[in-house]
């Protein structure tokens, strides 16, 4: 049963869909959502400073409701410390990497705005080292590993 003051953290490997079931199930329960990539990532993908991050996830996560989605260990504490639940969203490798090859090409496309105005594009999605699908490559099994170990 979820509760009236429901505070519920999302997380999972990159593109495992953390931000789709956050939106939904806060427009489900009519609550705010927050997503940690919009608080972290300043224009043209410039990460925001570590305190500075920290003190608007706090500010954030300060509402008596709200569903937050995001794997930013350097405020997991500010984040779990005040959730009321966790969902962790543990997929399989082919279907993550299937996710995120659709969804960085499909964004990279159509030149979808995410947050801070950044944008994917297809220089960065299959030609970078900031390649969102060789995040994906690089960190599924070991995120994995380490969030069977936390919430153990």
């Amino acid at each position: 049963m979820i509760k009236n003051k429901s505070r519920i953290v999302i997380v999972g490997t990159g593109c495992s869909g953390k931000t789709t079931l956050a939106r939904k199930l806060a427009g489900i329960l009519s609550i705010p959502h927050i997503q940690l990539d919009a608080i972290h990532w300043k224009p043209d993908w410039e990460s925001r400073p570590r305190d500075e991050f920290r003190q608007l996830t706090r500010e954030a996560v300060n509402n008596e409701q709200w569903v937050a989605d995001g794997n930013y260990s350097v405020v997991r504490d500010i984040v779990w410390d005040r959730a009321t639940a966790l969902i962790w969203l543990n997929y399989s490798f082919p279907t993550v990497l299937w996710r995120a090859i659709a969804r960085t090409s499909q964004r990279a496309i159509l030149k979808k705005e995410l947050f801070s105005g950044n944008r994917e594009s297809i220089r960065q999605a299959f030609f970078s080292t900031d390649s969102m699908i060789l995040w994906v490559i690089k960190s599924h099994h070991s995120k994995r590993k380490r969030y069977l170990k936390i919430l153990k």
